[in-house]
């Protein structure tokens, strides 16, 4: 499938009455009693197709909320639901890829990800099997190394596998949680290349942590930023407003590029430690956009001042 097939920059328009692929509904997750929540009140909506990140310091709840979209955790308060029907327990509809590889040391790349097939496909054969699973191990650049065992790749080459393991069973979702941190910058930007690639082949829905801002650009359609913790929540979703077709070397050029970049770390470094409990709604921000449309109407100067925001949907 071309990445033509993909959707528009902005996020798509919903037909009236029309409910998001993904929505996330007053999420709340406390440990104890008598301790604060780690975050609050979470809202936001994913769309089939879209790939999201979310960024935030440490200690916000971001690993906490995927392991919840995962069906591995139950949120204290609060609701989540793929395709109206409501997450409450593990599901080969989601799969993870976590920092960590998570590979069996004594099976092969093939049998790794072969494991995963068959819990999918109980019923196909031996050679159905193996098919599928080539199919993946190609897809991922592994090609030619599917009878090597973990202990004989390299770092990269093992999270490769866990990706192909991931899309493999064909999940409507896919849930990444800084699945290139451990990599050096070099490996990293092939891996990232190379998701790109197969997410734009099969229209994959993506929710990925990062604390890398540059990789948010690259490869999101949106970023959600959360406040700090406790009592996070996600403060607001800034749409990824540059082409779709981005590629690492050219995306620097872009000035777009710049205003993304600089509103993202501005947050990390600033407004994120501002922010306080009851924010509300989440806020949709679109940086640079909003600055230079209300200059050409005459509304602001353009400057690059703080732009433009509007509440975000959410379904009740």
């Amino acid at each position: 499938m071309s990445t033509k097939a993909l959707h528009a920059v902005s996020a798509p328009s919903m037909p009236a009455g029309a409910r998001s692929f993904l929505q996330v509904q007053s999420l709340t997750k406390r440990y104890g009693a008598d301790l604060p929540p780690v975050f609050e009140n979470v809202n936001f909506d994913i769309e089939h197709g879209e790939f999201v990140c979310v960024i935030g310091h440490s200690g916000c709840g971001k690993s906490t909320i995927l392991n919840v979209l995962a069906g591995l955790e139950q949120p204290s308060s609060g609701h989540v639901l793929m395709e109206n029907r409501e997450v409450s327990g593990p599901s080969l509809d989601r799969g993870v890829v976590f920092q960590g590889h998570a590979l069996m040391p004594w099976l092969t790349v093939e049998a790794n990800i072969a494991f995963a097939v068959r819990s999918r496909h109980p019923e196909w054969t031996r050679e159905q099997v193996a098919a599928h699973c080539a199919r993946f191990i190609e897809m991922v650049g592994l090609t030619g190394s599917g009878r090597k065992k973990p202990s004989e790749l390299s770092g990269g080459m093992r999270q490769r596998v866990g990706i192909a393991r991931a899309f493999a069973v064909e999940p409507k979702m896919l849930l990444l949680d800084e699945p290139f941190g451990a990599l050096d910058a070099l490996t990293r930007g092939v891996i990232q290349d190379e998701l790109l690639k197969i997410c734009a082949a099969t229209r994959q829905t993506v929710f990925m942590i990062t604390h890398d801002v540059d990789e948010a650009i690259l490869l999101s359609d949106k970023v959600l930023l959360m406040s700090n913790g406790p009592r996070a929540q996600v403060a607001e979703v800034v749409l990824n407003t540059l082409p779709k077709r981005r590629q690492r070397e050219t995306i620097h050029h872009d000035p777009q590029f710049y205003r993304i970049r600089n509103h993202l770390v501005d947050f990390l470094v600033r407004r994120s430690r501002q922010l306080q409990a009851g924010l509300g709604e989440p806020r949709l921000v679109s940086p640079g956009i909003e600055s230079e449309r209300h200059a050409s109407a005459g509304t602001g100067d353009g400057a690059g001042g703080p732009d433009a925001v509007a509440p975000v949907q959410v379904h009740a």
